[in-house]
């Protein structure tokens, strides 16, 4: 279904009204019915949540975007083509119409695989729960406001069509793409607890209850498969199999209502502990007795890109009877900086100037010509630049406000009361000087946990830290999966009531911009944003941040990240190409990949 530009605002004026193909009009063989596609997934990185409300400690897209959503449909889907930008298409809802400060939303004709119809009362058991003072600001991972902050009412007006009314002019555009984006319909049949049902979808005070079981039942991992309440999808694919090292099977809903239904018969996602465990299995495939479909190229075999070729020149390929593609998406990268930390570095990450000097010690440029083989662009502020839109400011355009400069990091620490003792750890010796919590003789001596098994991560690693000790500052390098990672540091640990004894983390992809696809900065930089994970609170940003959620006018959003990019609420790094995607060549429909790390292997069907 078309849809007019006009029709959702700023995003769409940014990057482009597109509009997508269906992947039966691949060239290349005649199509096949049937066969079993296998998705190598990402190094160290598998399922372990299927519900689709997923906490901090679960946020993920290896939960979310590449495996609950291809049974449990977001209200609106995003990504058309290569562009993060709505779908209507595949979307449960057509786009919302506005009338003043009212929105009616009207639902398409989808239905459950129990043959319910998908109705506004699934959309209320979602937003209910997220209303719910016990769950939604402390248990929902991208909490931001959203309904309460902004919406004054919600009236069920019939079963496809609701309305909502902001408390003020919002940007029509951020309200789509920033809150209405997070809604997932869930079915009657989940709104129960042990017990018997429930009425969450009618009554906030149910909720809480309601939550803890599916929250429950969701850490479950060996009951995915044969549970009653998780067949119930309204996606194109039911889960038949799931092994607690992330392995699953997918089958076809033979109910789903949507535009395109599966060709294959099966679809498999197979977990990798590494790049070289699954690059060998790539290599023997299928003589190993695997064969991998979908899979990946770890960065150090692949073609160094050649100089002044786009981002999206593969090069030759290393690999015969597959496809190079590279896959680059809607992120911005960075490690945090635990603001909160108690470990006593706290007072030291507060100080601008420390990350500041921290910042001229991460060699984004030589991360990107030596591990990244090229494939990959300087984050350069809190606003992504892959794929190209208009959401990045001209000043950040210029590029990385922090170039490499040793020399600059250690006049930074010393002219602030530190001495300055290269290869060895910087000292406070003027605590006047070095900031307020900051005692004489606290040592420049943080813990810094990283992602294991994505080589590039390891060498930038490896290169800051000896980097850091030409000022004095001493890196104790960690690694660790990305499981553990995040139930150490996605999350704002005093919202989340976790424990903030952590100084940095880096679970290696940052931010993608999803649910929250418009770049504007209140889910991950307000103040006590649950994914705020590092504590940054400022109310100059928070100031700047309004500012760009009831206006499309752009200078604001350009005012608000050329404020943030010098303040360094987060490290920002390299945005490497997420993934170097292999693709046998007789599977089609895989590509465009879509930027915002969905997938739709619905669209995917052999040739012969």
């Amino acid at each position: 279904m078309a849809v007019a530009c006009g029709a959702v605002g700023l995003a769409l004026v940014a990057v482009g009204c597109t509009s997508t193909t269906p992947a039966s009009t691949a060239t290349g063989g005649a199509k096949v019915r049937g066969g079993t596609a296998v998705w190598a997934l990402p190094p160290s990185s598998a399922p372990n949540y299927i519900f689709p409300f997923e906490s901090s400690a679960y946020l993920s897209t290896y939960n979310s975007l590449s495996f609950a959503q291809l049974m449990y449909r977001p209200l609106y889907w995003f990504g058309a083509g290569a562009q993060p930008v709505v779908n209507p298409s595949l979307s449960l809802a057509n786009p919302p119409t506005w009338s003043g400060n009212t929105a009616t939303i009207t639902l398409k004709h989808y239905t459950w695989s129990n043959g319910s119809p998908v109705t506004t009362a699934d959309v209320m058991f979602w937003i209910n729960m997220l209303k719910d003072p016990k769950v939604g600001p402390i248990d929902y991972g991208v909490y931001n406001g959203f309904p309460g902050a902004f919406v004054s009412s919600i009236r069920v007006v019939s079963p496809t069509e609701l309305q909502m009314t902001t408390k003020r002019a919002y940007s029509h555009a951020w309200f789509l793409y920033n809150n209405l984006s997070q809604i997932t319909p869930m079915p009657a049949a989940w709104d129960r607890t042990a017990s018997g049902p429930s009425a969450c979808a009618t009554k906030i005070t149910d909720c809480t209850a309601v939550y803890r079981y599916l929250d429950a039942q969701s850490r479950q991992l060996a009951t995915y498969a044969s549970s009653p309440i998780w067949s119930i999808v309204d996606g194109p694919w039911k889960l038949s199999a799931f092994n607690a090292d992330g392995h699953a099977t997918f089958v076809p809903n033979a109910r789903y209502s949507g535009p395109v239904k599966p060709t294959l018969s099966k679809f498999e996602e197979v977990p990798f502990n590494s790049e070289a465990t699954e690059y060998n299995a790539l290599r023997s495939s299928p003589a190993s007795g695997l064969k991998i479909d979908v899979g990946y190229l770890p960065l150090a075999d692949a073609p160094a890109k050649s100089a002044g070729s786009s981002l999206m020149s593969p090069g030759t390929n290393p690999l015969p009877g597959y496809t190079l593609r590279p896959l680059y998406i809607w992120r911005i990268n960075y490690f945090v900086m635990n603001f909160q930390s108690s470990t006593g570095n706290g007072p030291v990450i507060r100080q601008l100037y420390f990350r500041q000097a921290l910042a001229h010690l991460l060699n984004q440029e030589a991360v990107i010509n030596g591990p990244l083989h090229g494939y990959g662009t300087p984050t350069v502020g809190p606003v992504g630049n892959t794929p190209v839109t208009q959401f990045l400011s001209p000043l950040l355009k210029s590029g990385d406000p922090f170039p490499f400069d040793p020399a600059k990091a250690r006049s930074l620490l010393t002219s602030h009361g530190w001495k300055v003792v290269p290869n060895g750890v910087t000292i406070c010796v003027a605590p006047a000087r070095c900031g307020p919590g900051i005692n004489s003789g606290h040592r420049l001596v943080f813990n810094l946990p990283y992602i294991a098994g994505t080589s590039w991560i390891v060498q930038e690693m490896t290169q800051l830290q000896s980097n850091a000790l030409l000022a004095g500052i001493k890196i104790n390098l960690q690694p660790e999966s990305f499981g553990q990672i995040a139930a150490l540091a996605v999350g704002n640990c005093k919202v989340a009531k976790l424990p903030c004894n952590w100084d940095m983390a880096n679970w290696g992809s940052g931010w993608l911009f999803g649910p929250d696809f418009a770049p504007t900065g209140e889910t991950l930089f307000k103040c006590g944003a649950i994914a705020n994970s590092g504590g940054y609170c400022a109310p100059l940003n928070d100031a700047l941040i309004n500012k760009t959620l009831t206006s499309d006018n752009l200078s604001f959003m350009y005012q608000w990240q050329n404020f943030l990019a010098r303040q360094l609420p987060v490290m920002f790094q390299p945005n490497g190409v997420y993934q170097i995607t292999e693709i046998a060549n007789n599977l089609k429909g895989v590509t465009p990949q879509s930027p915002t790390l969905s997938i739709s292997p619905e669209d995917w069907f052999f040739v012969k």
